[in-house]
């Protein structure tokens, strides 16, 4: 695996290949992809198309946070229908590499101005995010940052700003909302990956959050799927 800490990492082979986490060599995650590029006319296109597809065909879940690697993989994402932001990152990564577009993923740590309180209790009254995830796709001979995360449903409850993106510039997210509150501030940049950094991430993880984040989360999905894949968007968030 390749770590570029600073600037872009050149867009060899190694940012077009499968991998365990960006598996589009599994058939549910080709299909998804060349789906959701039909009638594109080039490689922008593809890749707005697919981000797309990412945002809002899979849900932002927060409380899908697992320790487990293979809830990492793009083709679980896919099937679970549900993500929280590293999730879809490796999802929409996958799906731009299967129709041929470099892309690594990238980390940042960012403040969350606007957390539910049932998300602040769980992380234990942080609002500093790490590891925060989004693709990072290499188009027109230059690298583009695109953060998938949060599904049109969840911003018009939240009042928050879509991330639009067209290809040629950054989509991260918005540090107001739509009534000018604080949202999302970007605080530090962890580089790029060619592939999801499991390890690193599960450890910060562990020393960052507090000791029961995974064995919570888990918990209480395992108790009621159904009712936790549809409970994020209903919560308020503080402001």
């Amino acid at each position: 695996m390749e770590h570029t800490a600073n600037g872009y990492p050149d867009p060899g082979a190694l940012y077009l290949q499968p991998t365990h986490y960006l598996d589009f060599d599994i058939q549910i995650v080709r299909d998804f992809a060349d789906k959701a590029v039909e009638g594109a006319a080039g490689d922008i296109e593809k890749a707005v198309m697919l981000y797309y597809a990412v945002r809002d065909k899979v849900r932002y879940d927060p409380y899908f946070m697992s320790g487990n690697p293979d809830d990492y993989r793009a083709s679980y994402v896919l099937s679970a229908g549900a993500g929280f932001c590293i999730q879809k990152a490796v999802l929409l990564a996958a799906c731009t590499r299967a129709v041929g577009i470099p892309t690594g993923v990238g980390l940042s740590d960012v403040t969350n101005h606007m957390c539910s309180e049932r998300l602040l209790s769980i992380m234990a009254g942080k609002t500093l995010f790490i590891h925060h995830g989004y693709a990072v796709m290499h188009l027109d001979g230059k690298w583009v940052k695109a953060a998938p995360a949060f599904n049109i449903e969840l911003c018009d409850r939240f009042q928050v700003e879509p991330t639009e993106f067209d290809g040629g510039s950054d989509a991260l997210f918005q540090e107001f909302d739509k009534k000018g509150r604080r949202h999302m501030v970007y605080e530090s940049d962890h580089g790029i990956w060619s592939d999801y950094p499991h390890e690193r991430v599960t450890t910060d993880f562990r020393d960052y959050y507090p000791d029961t984040i995974y064995e919570d989360c888990a918990r209480e999905r395992q108790r009621n799927a159904d009712r936790l894949a549809k409970s994020f968007e209903d919560e308020i968030p503080l402001s």
